[in-house]
């Protein structure tokens, strides 16, 4: 780095970096990705008997901003481990390493450390910010830990924090999280009670709570007093409603809005495809899915795997597994590599054709091209030999889940009951079972 070689330079001729030196390379290289490298010249800084020989104290700037970057790349016990140091050293924390620490430690669900790290702040005397506030209220609502989270929205009000509409976003996110969509609406007219105005995201999140539990009319009601309100909808917007749509058989409607996106100028997504794909093809309209396909590839829209399994899917649910097949057979023309749910799809339209031959071969190949099955394809593949009596195989396969630490679900545990209650030679087979690890 340029910034690297420069400091370097002044090292060799002569010239003492000072703390404000060291805090802009670190900055620089926590910015770029280059955290372990910041680390290292942060040691250097304390360590007397470094290579360059200097000694620096770091300032509570080079601190924060190193604990800042390895909370985001993950590296929480670093952080910790720096942050004691630093109290160690006679320094004390600020709000923005306290905020960073416990955004870290909510991150990767170190709840309630954080929780701890947050009281401890707030003994130090230290006043949580908005950033400190957003942070934990977010992991509580992801949590559905609502009353707690109006218990802290209720500290920050009387700390003076003005709570932002991300917050209130926040929370009512949390409400339709857990089905209390009541509470969502009330929060959404109490943000309006307040003096905010509503964005773009609290309209969708109460869109999207109205229809993923299947209240669709109301979702519309907010969507036309978007409208009203001259709120500019987004992807996001029309992508929840096509899913409330199509879930509730409402395909004139849907296509009557997914018109209307397009009307408003607004590009779909490859989510936008997928839902309306998944849509039809649920709705018993395969053939006009198909037709939809088959556009979208001589448009060379970027298609991806998941679309493909939407429709392998179907058309193996249909009974159409020829076409299926020539499907999946086109994925390599595609650039597209089949994912272990693309195999498991396959290997269940196979099964349901009876094709046993076809599925087993499938299976090894997909072994063969490195796509190692899981418990899912397992449970396929073995359902099918059952119904067809191939007690031997279906023993064979689950040696083979226990030799590859693949771990049984409740659906092998009903395959196992099924193939011993129907075997008359079931005391044979208990004893070949293989014993499998505990969780």
């Amino acid at each position: 780095m340029r910034r690297q070689g420069l400091f370097k330079k002044m090292v060799k001729f002569g010239n003492t970096p000072n703390v404000i030196t060291y805090g802009i390379l670190i900055n620089g290289l926590c910015r770029t990705g280059n955290t372990n490298v910041a680390l290292k010249l942060h040691e250097e800084m304390t360590n007397r008997k470094g290579k360059s020989g200097l000694f620096c104290e770091p300032n509570i700037v080079c601190y924060s901003t190193i604990i800042d970057s390895l909370c985001k790349n993950g590296l929480i016990d670093k952080a910790k481990e720096l942050f004691l140091g630093m109290q160690g050293g006679g320094i004390s924390p600020d709000v923005v390493v306290y905020s960073s620490l416990i955004h870290g430690l909510c991150c990767w669900g170190k709840w309630e450390e954080a929780k701890g790290l947050f009281n401890e702040m707030v003994d130090q005397g230290i006043r949580p910010n908005l950033v400190t506030f957003n942070t934990l209220v977010h992991v509580l609502c992801k949590g559905g830990k609502m009353e707690e989270a109006n218990k802290l929205l209720e500290l920050m009000i009387q700390r003076g924090e003005n709570p932002d509409i991300f917050i209130y976003n926040t929370l009512m996110d949390g409400y339709c999280l857990v089905g209390r969509l009541n509470s969502a609406r009330q929060m959404f007219d109490f943000i309006k009670s307040n003096g905010y105005e509503p964005d773009v995201v609290s309209y969708n999140v109460l869109i999207n709570g109205y229809c993923k539990n299947r209240r669709v009319e109301e979702a519309m009601n907010v969507y036309a007093e978007m409208t009203d309100k001259g709120v500019m909808q987004t992807v996001i917007t029309y992508n929840a409603l096509l899913t409330g749509l199509f879930q509730t058989g409402k395909i004139k409607d849907a296509r009557r809005l997914f018109d209307e996106m397009k009307a408003h100028d607004l590009v779909p997504n490859s989510t936008t495809y997928n839902i309306i794909l998944d849509g039809l093809c649920k709705n018993d309209c395969l053939p006009e899915a198909m037709e939809l396909l088959i556009t979208l590839e001589n448009c060379r829209f970027p298609l991806s795997i998941e679309t493909y399994n939407i429709l392998i899917n179907e058309l193996g649910k249909a009974g159409k597994i020829e076409l299926a097949r020539k499907l999946f057979a086109r994925l390599s023309h595609k650039g597209l590599v089949p994912t272990v749910a693309t195999y498991s799809i396959m290997i269940n339209g196979l099964c349901m054709d009876s094709n046993l031959e076809a599925a087993k071969k499938l299976f090894s190949e997909m072994e063969e091209n490195g796509c190692a099955p899981n418990v899912v394809t397992y449970n396929t593949l073995m359902h099918g030999l059952c119904q067809q009596n191939e007690s031997a195989l279906v023993v064979e396969l689950l040696h083979k889940m226990a030799e590859r630490n693949v771990s049984p679900d409740v659906s092998t545990a009903s395959i196992v009951v099924n193939l011993l209650s129907k075997d008359k030679s079931y005391s044979e087979y208990l004893n070949l079972l293989p014993t499998f690890p505990p969780q």
